[in-house]
């Protein structure tokens, strides 16, 4: 069975760079969906943080540094007829990375687990799997015999097995599921839960002055989709990310797309620009990531004639979330600092402009194990 290239891509970047991410902790129908899905309820009012609109604190997880001061004013002088850097609501495009930009993407990225959970799933069903070795390994999580031993080929495989010969719908219950029952290795938390409160309150309150927020991830288009308009308040129609081609049959009479393993697009590095392009048509005036994956991004928002605002989030808070940049495989940002240096793009730093990180840390701070 084949397996498309993104897939690959992703799986890879993740099994190579597992010993890297467990030392870099310490360095600098639609009813039914929602209530599977949408268990945060973050992005659609965001309930944690009451604030009046036109008086209080936008962004009431940030600390009152540079950071927040020079979003808040590109923001305010965005909607300012008068202000000599006022953006028309048609141009207010606003761009975000997904993994390591909105919610967390170690120690592995999240669509890595949602394939060995469903190759788990699976498992009663195919009684002969006992006796493969690599599956075993998928099953019992042991990352590093997979990484190790088994390598590329043994996740294609595994991959395949997960995500292959299905419907969008069987897919999307498949996931609906996995964001009910899997919990993040760390945190013990839903990973839908592992999402960055301070993000959230920035996309809520760009949609609040009339731009249009799009998510342009490397991860699989249909993978987001199922549950971002519940935990971000980002539509379906607004996301963008990596995708294969699908086709059209009839089971039993009834019409269905089904998932093939055919590759169309990798949206990542210099393809997010092209897809900025090809489906929004509008440079972005904002633009944030958290890799050098993200780079070409931020570049196309910088050509932006309006006042534009590229933005990195650094991963600097070890304690909290995880510290990361240069050296590390997942998130890497090695490029992209030193040109955010060079052209004064803003850079977030988790540690020193974040009040908390996630959403729960509202109530209880909690502590990785």
């Amino acid at each position: 069975m084949k397996i498309t290239r993104i897939l690959t891509y992703l799986l890879l970047l993740t099994f190579l760079s597992s010993t890297a991410c467990i030392n870099e902790k310490n360095q600098p129908k639609e009813k039914s969906e929602k209530s599977a899905v949408y268990t945060n309820k973050q992005a659609a009012d965001n309930k944690t943080i009451k604030r009046n609109k036109v008086n209080s604190d936008p962004l009431p997880s940030w600390n009152n540094t540079k950071s927040k001061q020079r979003i808040i004013s590109f923001v305010k002088a965005a909607v300012t007829k008068n202000s000599g850097s006022y953006i028309p609501p048609e141009n207010r495009i606003a761009t975000f990375d997904n993994d390591g930009t909105l919610w967390a993407e170690h120690p592995t990225y999240f669509q890595i687990e949602f394939v060995l959970y469903r190759v788990k799933q699976l498992a009663p069903e195919h009684p002969e799997w006992k006796r493969d070795k690599l599956i075993q390994a998928a099953i019992n999580h042991d990352l590093a015999k997979l990484r190790d031993k088994y390598g590329p080929k043994g996740m294609m495989k595994l991959t395949a097995i997960a995500q292959s010969d299905m419907t969008t719908d069987e897919f999307q219950a498949t996931v609906i599921q996995w964001i009910k029952e899997a919990k993040h290795p760390d945190t013990g938390k839903p990973f839908t839960q592992m999402v960055y409160q301070p993000m959230l309150e920035l996309i809520k309150y760009l949609q609040e002055n009339a731009f249009k927020v799009f998510i342009v991830s490397g991860g699989g288009i249909d993978f987001i989709r199922v549950w971002a308009e519940g935990v971000y308040g980002i539509s379906k129609d607004h996301v963008i990310g990596s995708y294969q081609e699908l086709k059209y049959e009839k089971i039993e009479d009834k019409p269905v797309i089904i998932k093939t393993d055919k590759l169309l697009f990798v949206n990542d590095g210099p393809g997010k620009p092209v897809a900025i392009h090809q489906f929004i048509g509008r440079k972005p005036v904002i633009s944030f990531g958290n890799s050098d994956g993200d780079l070409q991004m931020l570049e196309w928002c910088g050509a932006n004639t309006y006042k534009n605002l590229p933005a990195y989030i650094h991963h600097t808070d070890g304690k909290r979330e995880w510290a990361y940049d240069r050296d590390s495989r997942i998130g890497k940002l090695d490029k992209g600092l030193d040109e955010a240096a060079e052209k004064n793009w803003l850079v977030v730093d988790m540690k020193k402009d974040w009040k908390v990180i996630y959403p729960f840390e509202l109530n209880k701070p909690i502590t990785k194990k």
